[in-house]
């Protein structure tokens, strides 16, 4: 039976729902081996306690960081050091990048994925006001190796992938890591005031957000090949895949949305307002599930599904966006969003008897599988969506 619904715009609430996240990995988060484990079960039982994924090891410093922030304490503060210097000591490779994938202390996957560099930036970048050391080194020299190895002065953008000894550089082209570059340069300027960042962030927003949406019809498309002209062939048969899925996602309009409102609140310039809105809108009137509830995975350019399941993400992100835009036009509708989308988590995607947001469901909402918190996700997108509100109250 599913807990009585509270009022999800109040701080309380926001607050309460965080600390039942961080209380989920609390007691086995940290791995006596180094770095933390990033296999839970939904019972919270670790069921891989090798694995170390960039993008796992990134985010719990983020998460750790931004617990410190808030809620000042210690330990907090205590793992997200120890969590970078996890970073900088195993997953920082002798020729610069940070590798992927880490099995104990071995390299298992060796590419360098700007994907992974930006969240090294975002956890630098979480940490930086902690007073952390070497949090801004951290920052600097990975923005420098992303300006040497993956910028792209011409298309000003980034490329997405080189091999582990960064000789090849992989044609393929995707908004995915430039959208989390955008917003690990926008945590960047907030950590350092330096517009080095912030002007770099608007160039990635006005690139993918303004033209190349507009070459999709005013929607993001998430591949591209190295001249950035749209590839509608790559992962077709993948809508599901976990960092590249073919088709229009639902998800990742409304990041921008929340990402162009962030940029707003720094460069006031109205495209954002008006990209932004309707990026959100389409979203929710082409994602939203009218039969189930909840906002799908994919959808293809011909309106239908391709990925129907629902994943927590995408939520989080939705109600961050929701938020943001309703305290920017205080809109009605965007509150009822906002409301709408928690309330279909509520019931569906938070687990009310172990803690924490289910990874994925079913369509209608049911298991999908056991895997609370499998490498990638460490609930970095709702505990964020959350902090995020609240600094929008």
């Amino acid at each position: 039976m599913t807990t009585p619904a509270p009022d999800f715009t109040t701080p309380e609430f926001l607050h309460e729902h965080v600390h039942s996240i961080l209380a989920f990995y609390e007691s086995n988060v940290v791995s006596a081996t180094g770095g933390f484990h990033q296999c839970f079960m939904d019972n919270g039982e670790v069921y891989d306690s090798n694995t170390r994924h960039l993008v796992s090891s990134t985010r719990f410093v983020f998460n750790y960081a931004m617990a410190y922030r808030h809620y000042n304490q210690a330990h907090y503060k205590s793992w997200a050091t120890q969590g970078l210097n996890h970073l900088l000591d195993q997953h920082r490779q002798p020729i610069g990048h940070f590798a992927w994938v880490l099995d104990g202390s071995a390299v298992s996957d060796a590419r360098a994925m700007a994907y992974g560099q930006a969240f090294v930036m975002l956890a630098a970048s979480a940490c930086i006001p902690c007073e952390i050391d070497g949090a801004e080194k951290c920052l600097y020299d990975t923005f420098d190796f992303l300006e040497k190895h993956f910028w792209d002065k011409h298309y000003e953008l980034y490329a997405d992938e080189r091999d582990g000894s960064l000789t090849r550089l992989d044609p393929y082209r995707g908004q995915n890591a430039n959208m989390h570059l955008c917003e690990a340069l926008l945590a960047a300027f907030e950590a350092t005031q330096n517009n080095l960042f912030l002007d770099r962030a608007e160039t990635l927003a006005r690139r993918v957000a303004i033209e190349l949406a507009d070459s999709s019809g005013g929607l993001i498309w998430e591949h591209y090949d190295k001249l950035w002209r749209v590839d509608m062939e790559y992962n077709i048969d993948k809508p599901d895949d976990l960092f590249k899925p073919w088709g229009f996602q639902p998800g990742h309009q409304v990041e921008w949305c929340k990402l162009l409102l962030q940029l707003y609140a720094h460069r006031p310039d109205p495209q954002w307002i008006e990209r932004a809105i309707s990026l959100y809108q389409q979203a929710m009137s082409k994602g939203w599930d009218h039969e189930f509830g909840g906002l799908v995975y994919g959808f293809s350019p011909d309106g239908s599904f391709c990925d129907s399941h629902k994943y927590f993400w995408v939520h989080a992100e939705a109600f961050a966006a929701a938020w943001r835009l309703y305290r920017h036009t205080n809109d009605s509708q965007y509150l009822e969003d906002y409301k709408k989308i928690w309330s279909w988590s509520w019931e569906h995607l938070i687990d009310h008897q172990y803690g924490a947001w289910f990874r994925i469901r079913n369509r209608d909402g049911s298991e999908f599988d056991k895997l609370k918190s499998p490498p990638g996700k460490t609930d970095y997108h709702t505990m964020g969506a959350c902090w995020d509100v609240l600094a929008n109250q």
